[in-house]
């Protein structure tokens, strides 16, 4: 999507600032920072919105080449604004172009050379096409047995039929190898009230991910439960941190690290994401952030992340 945001409160700011939103493309370009070769699968309309987006993912290192250009539909849109202090999102995406996804997208030339695919809960939730591509990626897994299937649960109610996301999105979660969810999502879908809890719904994935918030993060896998809590951080907003997780957590698990530093490489993603209005802000260099993800325990407990340790502008 196109993201639409005032540099402050838009009774006072009445001039919108154009950027990229949307949790897979965020993913995409926070595991293209930490060096990961990746590839962006979507929908964008013939409009002027398009080009900002493919272009800002590109510059971040995403390889854009197989976006569809869709003439008919026009590109998502995302308004954010802040009034007293509280953020709001609004969506303009009915009938976008991203909305038409399907499995007629999934050609070959674009699955080339794919080792893992990540998909958020967003997606299904589109339409009743984008739904079914959900269910060949992760229920008939059309990519083939070698292909990690990523899956953050991602819950957006205004997205959702009412009382349809609960069962379809804990389908499609214990369809997933890693999968990234919420306490608080947890909760408000399946009642759970602690990462154990969580684990009882979602049995299946290999690895199950449960973030609760600026507490800790607690992942479930062969080795156990390992709890690693975050870090210390300014919290300007929240938007787009949960996916800057993911990337680091992903790009940790691809790069052969244990629990411990891939949910610390995960936890460092977020907190610098906290200190920006934008979802993906300029962020420090790939081995700065694996340098704090290695601190020993101490230091990690002394790390503090505020704006101050962002660089000034944007790469």
């Amino acid at each position: 999507m196109a993201l639409l945001t005032p540099a402050g409160e838009l009774a006072r700011d009445h001039l919108l600032q154009v950027h990229q939103a949307g949790a897979e493309g965020n993913v995409a370009c926070g595991l293209a920072h930490l060096g990961r070769p990746v590839r962006w699968l979507s929908r964008l309309g013939d409009d002027e919105f398009a080009p900002v987006i493919t272009q800002f993912l590109a510059g971040r290192g995403v390889d854009v080449s197989h976006v569809v250009t869709d003439p008919a539909r026009p590109t998502g849109l995302m308004v954010k604004t802040v009034r007293d202090g509280r953020t709001r999102v609004r969506y303009a995406r009915t009938g976008s172009a991203a909305s038409a996804l399907s499995r007629a997208d999934l050609v070959p030339t674009a699955l080339a050379d794919v080792s893992v695919c990540h998909l958020s809960g967003v997606t299904p939730a589109l339409s009743e096409s984008a739904s079914d591509l959900a269910d060949e990626l992760l229920l008939e897994r059309v990519l083939g047995p070698d292909v990690m299937m990523s899956f953050d649960v991602n819950h957006r109610p205004a997205l959702w039929a009412d009382g349809m996301a609960p069962g379809r999105l804990r389908q499609l979660a214990n369809a997933g190898d890693v999968v990234y969810v919420g306490l608080d999502e947890a909760e408000d879908l399946w009642g759970c009230r602690t990462p154990e809890q969580v684990r009882s719904v979602l049995p299946t994935p290999a690895i199950l991910v449960v973030k609760d918030g600026g507490a800790a993060a607690y992942e479930f896998s062969k080795e156990g439960l390992i709890t690693v809590p975050a870090l210390k951080a300014d919290v300007v907003e929240v938007v787009g941190a949960g996916d800057a997780f993911a990337a680091g957590h992903l790009a940790g698990l691809l790069a052969g690290d244990d629990a411990v530093r891939r949910l610390r490489l995960g936890h460092v993603m977020a907190a610098c994401t906290l200190q920006s209005p934008l979802d993906l802000p300029p962020l420090p260099d790939a081995a700065q952030l694996r340098r704090w993800a290695a601190l020993d325990d101490d230091g990690w407990q002394r790390l503090h992340v505020t704006a101050d340790l962002l660089p000034g502008k944007e790469n």
